[in-house]
């Protein structure tokens, strides 16, 4: 089939299999550097067949022409191993993107170890386009800054590539002596495993995404365990606890250093290492070698023991809490201010697998703690979701805000809203005063007018929280009021919204927009002054409901002994 120094047009599949048989028995793929389509030939389309029990194991995308020439396929044959790679260390999604230089930094890493000679970045990139195929490129970042990105390429879950990392943080932490901080530093240096090979191909889109973050927050000082005067479990010693505070110290300080620096899935190879997580849960050699160091300082028998001690639940939600509440403010420091997507659902994809990886790492390790973790790991994750979303929202509706013909036409279809009935309606369930419903209007009306920003917007919410909850601020009815007051805002904003509904309002759609970010800027806004009143951090009066919806006990924590308390006024 093979003369001339060409090869013939294939008719099918199966022909290729019988005409090739003799190239390789390992997976394959041929591609054309200027193919980006499949061919046709008498009506058979040969593309991405798969091919099983034959030769060639498995037949990737399928594709040759009759003016191919043998020096072209054997640049297509040689580049089997390295197609073999990619498909064993990445896989498409939705909503995740790759740098390009990263990509292409983790494939001269391969060829090193591999011995092989690496291809120039262009000849790479049209390989991944042929293994990945409709895969697209984006530019992302800021103006003068930007790089370009893979857009729907992620690497495995089951990649060497994870596997290395966490392999050389392990070893580093066997090797470098336990100097509480120092020791943490030197484990996370294999963040930068590949700068030998380029510069910064890791470090590239860190540093393109940490201008959005506050790098420079440090992590609070934890109080000591307050053990309330009861006797330490039996078999427990001073010292022990005291290892125990040490080493969960260092372990949210390592949290945190890999936060600021966007590496999220290493967050689940930390619980790992600090729960002495194994995969057989027998305590094998090399598992119980990974983690000689830490069993020294405190050995898990005495964890174990610790992780079923009242005092220590407590101070261990209490550091979460705090721990938790710093990376918020690290990874969002702005809720309105423009962040990034690919970021943003970097961060959504971090919160959608939190509690998995928790409660994996903590196999074996007693319910109580595993309960008091994952509450706060729980609460951690729905704020990130929930600030992550209105920032989503703010930076659609900042694009409605800055339209003058959508305002006027707001502000015209909002001059037909007959308030007088809402507020007849709405009364009887909220009993909000009619002066200030009146004022409330009037305020809306002459800030749409205004053509204010975002920011202006935010400030005259923010007004409106702390004008309707002044008089109970220094009051024990101050969370439960201020709740309240987020029903009523949110019943009231949907009467208005039901009426331009009803109306066929030109600018429903904007008004829709513009209601589901107030609303939600309002829960934030409470959310916090709720916080402020109780003295706790916006995480923890998170975390006590989501730790009684899982109990399922109706007693609302803001309540204690019966407090009779005035309505709000809205």
């Amino acid at each position: 089939s093979i003369h001339d120094n060409k090869i013939k047009p294939v008719q099918n599949c199966f022909s290729l299999q019988n005409e090739l048989k003799w190239i390789s028995e390992c997976s394959l793929l041929l591609t054309l550097n200027d193919l980006h389509h499949a061919r046709v030939y008498n009506n058979s389309v040969c593309m991405q067949k798969h091919m099983h029990g034959s030769a060639f194991g498995c037949l990737r995308v399928v594709y040759l022409r009759a003016s191919f020439s043998l020096d072209s396929l054997s640049e297509c044959l040689s580049s089997g191993p390295q197609v073999q790679w990619l498909l064993d260390n990445y896989e498409t999604a939705e909503g995740v993107s790759l740098p390009r230089s990263t990509l292409y930094c983790h494939y001269l890493l391969h060829c090193q170890e591999q011995k092989l000679e690496p291809v120039n970045a262009a000849s790479f990139g049209k390989l991944i386009r042929s293994v990945f195929m409709g895969l697209r490129t984006r530019r992302l970042g800021t103006r003068g800054n930007s790089k370009y990105h893979y857009y729907g390429l992620r690497i495995k879950a089951s990649s060497s590539l994870l596997r290395l990392m966490e392999d050389q943080q392990h070893l580093a932490m066997r090797q470098q002596p336990f100097s509480q901080k120092q020791r943490w530093t030197q484990t996370l240096s294999f963040l930068s495993f590949s700068v030998s090979l380029s510069g910064s191909c890791v470090s590239q889109s860190v540093q393109q995404y940490q201008q959005f973050l506050d790098a420079s927050r440090a992590l609070p000082e934890f109080p000591d365990v307050d053990l309330q005067d009861r006797a330490l479990p039996e078999g427990i010693e001073l010292e022990h606890l005291k290892s125990f505070q040490l080493l969960y110290r260092e372990h949210c300080e390592a949290i945190l250093d890999v936060m600021v620096n966007l590496q999220f899935p290493l967050v689940e190879t930390l619980w790992k290492t600090f729960w002495r997580f194994s995969e057989s849960q027998a305590g094998d050699s090399t598992t119980l070698a990974v983690h000689d160091e830490s069993e020294k300082r405190l050995p898990k028998s005495c964890l174990v023991l610790l992780c079923k001690y009242d005092p220590v639940l407590r101070w261990s939600r209490d550091c979460d809490n705090t721990l938790y509440q710093g990376l918020v403010e690290m990874l969002i420091p702005d809720v309105l201010r423009p962040i990034p997507s690919a970021l943003t659902q970097a961060i959504r994809n971090f919160a959608k697998s939190l509690e998995s990886w928790l409660t994996n790492a903590m196999m074996n390790i007693p319910e109580e703690m595993v309960r008091v973790k994952v509450t706060s790991a729980s609460a951690f994750a729905q704020t990130l979701r929930r600030y992550t979303s209105l920032n989503h929202l703010a930076q659609a509706a900042r694009a409605v805000l800055q339209n003058t013909a959508q305002i006027n036409q707001m502000l015209s279809d909002l001059n037909r809203v007959d308030f007088a009935n809402v507020q007849e309606q709405a009364s009887w369930v909220c009993r909000c005063e009619d002066r200030v419903v009146q004022r409330l209007e009037q305020d809306f009306k002459l800030t749409l007018q205004q053509q204010n920003s975002l920011e202006q917007w935010a400030a005259w919410l923010d007004g409106v929280v702390s004008q309707v909850l002044k008089p109970y601020q220094s009051s024990t009815a101050f969370p439960k009021a201020a709740k309240l007051f987020l029903l009523k805002w949110s019943f009231y904003s949907s009467m208005v919204i039901r009426d331009l509904t009803l109306r066929s309002a030109a600018s429903f759609g904007s008004f829709h927009l513009i209601r589901l970010l107030y609303d939600e800027y309002m829960y934030y806004l409470i959310e916090h002054r709720v916080a402020q009143a109780k003295g706790e951090t916006p995480i923890a009066v998170m975390g006590e409901f989501a730790s009684l919806g899982r109990s399922l006990n109706p007693l609302d924590p803001d309540k204690g002994k019966t407090v009779y308390t005035r309505t709000p006024n809205t």
